[in-house]
């Protein structure tokens, strides 16, 4: 191993490098390792200006990332094509938690955005739902009326989360091991973890060319494998769910037409039959392959 050769950031092995790919907003070139022992994947120079990255072009899809708009999706709740995703992961999160999600259920949207989950499940159901999140866009969903805080200091103070979820978080993190002991800490005793993350998998041998991968913001990548392996080094117990829930087939017919670069619902794409288009996607993408974590009961 060479001095320029890091050691993977899950399993500590020699990493190996991929290749290099270039900002979409200026002309850095990223440098791509993969960890061939956890099949990890992550970028070994990322970006440290966040303020560049993560602002007001971000979060109107102006910037590294085009697919996103979270000002349009937190000004237009009942038109936005996210609410698919965001009734997706209720549905997931009530088919698998072992009671009901009353007003006595602590629950933590971390990496909350505009806090359109947060915002979704309080009107569906009475848990006690916040969110937790720093950037441009939090401080307009504040404003909205949406409990967020941006103080990650306050999480440690508060009562205990039953409940955790990171939606499209891990791959923005350099360290995933210590975001994932961070989550755990946060938690109770029988706490559920649930996450959505892209699958590395499929493009293993083409990663460079993944539409995925934005090394600006997309630093760290996964597989099933890479992801138990780091969740057990965190403290969880690893479940994978079998056969999938329901609630899956809204959340991943809400990234087709993401993909699709759709921001709004409409009347055409409401006839198409989700449920075999989702399963079929699944079944070659593997979008749902990913493990929920619990933590153990004292």
């Amino acid at each position: 191993m060479n001095a320029r050769t890091p050691l993977c950031k899950i399993c500590q092995s020699p990493a190996e490098e991929i290749g290099r790919k270039q900002s979409k907003i200026d002309l850095r070139e990223f440098t791509l390792f993969h960890c061939p022992r956890c099949q990890f994947s992550f970028v070994g120079n990322p970006c440290q200006d966040f303020s560049s990255v993560y602002s007001e072009a971000y979060y109107l899809g102006k910037g590294v990332d085009p697919l996103v708009d979270y000002v349009y999706e937190l000004e237009h709740i009942n038109e936005t094509i996210r609410v698919y995703e965001w009734k997706g992961i209720l549905d997931v999160i009530l088919s698998i938690y072992p009671v009901p999600l009353t007003s006595d259920v602590r629950w933590l949207d971390y990496g909350c955005g505009n806090g359109g989950l947060v915002r979704y499940v309080r009107s569906s159901i009475a848990c006690d739902i916040t969110g937790y999140d720093e950037g441009w866009i939090v401080e307009k969903a504040i404003d909205s009326g949406i409990p967020i805080t941006r103080n990650k200091e306050s999480l440690y103070s508060a009562p205990k989360f039953d409940i955790i979820t990171a939606i499209e978080v891990l791959e923005h993190v350099e360290d995933p091991i210590n975001v994932l002991r961070e989550i755990r800490s946060l938690m109770k005793p029988g706490g559920l973890f649930f996450f959505t993350t892209g699958n590395a998998m499929p493009y293993r041998k083409n990663l460079l060319n993944w539409a995925y991968f934005l090394p600006d913001v997309h630093i760290s990548l996964f597989e099933s494998k890479t992801m138990e392996i780091a969740m057990e080094k965190a403290g969880f117990r690893c479940q994978f769910l079998e056969p999938l829930p329901s609630g899956w087939i809204e959340i991943i017919r809400f990234k087709i037409l993401k993909n699709l670069g759709l921001h709004r619902k409409n009347p055409i794409e409401k006839l198409i039959p989700w449920r075999w288009v989702s399963l079929l996607v699944n079944r070659f993408m593997q979008i749902a392959v990913y493990p929920v974590g619990w933590v153990a009961r004292d």
